[in-house]
C-alpha cells in the first residue's frame, strides 16, 4: 500500500531543514510552505514556462523532492501508474485543478472571499474523497513523521499533504502574509516570515538581484555613464561563495511546515 508522507513541523519556522536539500533536480522551493511550493510548480524561467505537472513522472519527482514521497513509495507509485495509466492521468489532471485553485488563494485570498470559498470547496473535495488511515512512523534520524495510507485508490492521497498545508494557512490566518514576487515577470508566491512583513522578492539571488541591476543601470544612465548592455540582467551569472551559478538554477530546500490536527 502506498503511503504519501508529509512532515509535521512548525509553521512559524522560516528555516529549511538542511537534510532535505535535493541536488540535481530542476525544482525550486522558495515558498516557505508546501502548498505555495506546489503553486510554484507552474513557473516561468527566463521567459520560458516550466511546469512540473506537465506529466505524471515529473509530478512524482516533485513529490519526492518536496519530501512528500520517499524513494520506495515513489517507485511503487510509478509501478502503479504503469499498471493504471488512466488513474495516473486523472490524478495529474486533478493536481492541476487543485493548483489553479491554490494560486487563486495565494494571489487573491486575503482580499477576496470568493477565492477563499472556492479553495475551501476544493480542499474539502480532496479530503472528502481520500479515504484512508493515518499513521505515525519513526524515521531513521530518530524523529517521527505522519503518513496517510489511502484505501482503494492509490492516487487518491497524493494531494492530502498539499491541501492540508493550505488548510493550515486558512486556520492559522496566514493569508495576509502571502506574497507574489514583486518582479512582474515572475509568477512565484511565498510566505513572508519577516518581522516587518516587507519581503518583496521570491529569491534575492535571482529576482532581487535583477531589480538591483536594473536600478543600477538607471542610476548610470541618469549620471551619463556608458552602459554595457551586452548581457541583460536576467541572464547575468550570479557570484556566490561557491562559484558561479545561473539565475533560477538554485535548488533550495523544501520548507518547514506544520500540519494542524
Amino acid at each position: 500500500m502506498l503511503e504519501p508522507r508529509f512532515e509535521p513541523t512548525l509553521a512559524e519556522s522560516a528555516q529549511s531543514p538542511p537534510s532535505t536539500r535535493r541536488e540535481g533536480t530542476p525544482f525550486i522551493f522558495i515558498g516557505e510552505r508546501l502548498w505555495l511550493d506546489f503553486v510554484n510548480t507552474d513557473d516561468l524561467r527566463r521567459g520560458v514556462r516550466f511546469d512540473a505537472l506537465r506529466e505524471f513522472e515529473t509530478f512524482v519527482q516533485w513529490l519526492e523532492a518536496a519530501n512528500v514521497l520517499d524513494a520506495e513509495r515513489a517507485a511503487g507509485l510509478r509501478r502503479r501508474a504503469q499498471q493504471q495509466p488512466s488513474g495516473a492521468g486523472a490524478a495529474l489532471v486533478d493536481a492541476r485543478r487543485v493548483r489553479a485553485s491554490l494560486r487563486a488563494l495565494a494571489e487573491r485570498g486575503h482580499n477576496t472571499e470568493k477565492a477563499r470559498i472556492d479553495t475551501l470547496t476544493e480542499i474539502n473535495r480532496i479530503l472528502g474523497r481520500s479515504a484512508g488511515t493515518r499513521k505515525l512512523e519513526p524515521k531513521s534520524d530518530g524523529t517521527f513523521a505522519r503518513s496517510f495510507v489511502p484505501v482503494g485508490d492509490a492516487f487518491a492521497g497524493l494531494l492530502i499533504p498539499v491541501v492540508e498545508s493550505a488548510a493550515d494557512a486558512l486556520v492559522i490566518g496566514e493569508l495576509s502574509r502571502i506574497r507574489r514576487c514583486a518582479d512582474s515577470r515572475c509568477p512565484r508566491v511565498f510566505y513572508d516570515g519577516t518581522k516587518n512583513g516587507r519581503r518583496r522578492w521570491c529569491d534575492m539571488a535571482t529576482c532581487g538581484n535583477r531589480a538591483k541591476a536594473a536600478r543600477h543601470r538607471v542610476r548610470r544612465r541618469e549620471a551619463g555613464d556608458p552602459l554595457d548592455d551586452a548581457r541583460p540582467d536576467d541572464v547575468q551569472l550570479q557570484q556566490s561563495s561557491k562559484g558561479v551559478v545561473a539565475p533560477d538554477s538554485v535548488m533550495l530546500s523544501p520548507p518547514a511546515v506544520r500540519e494542524l490536527r
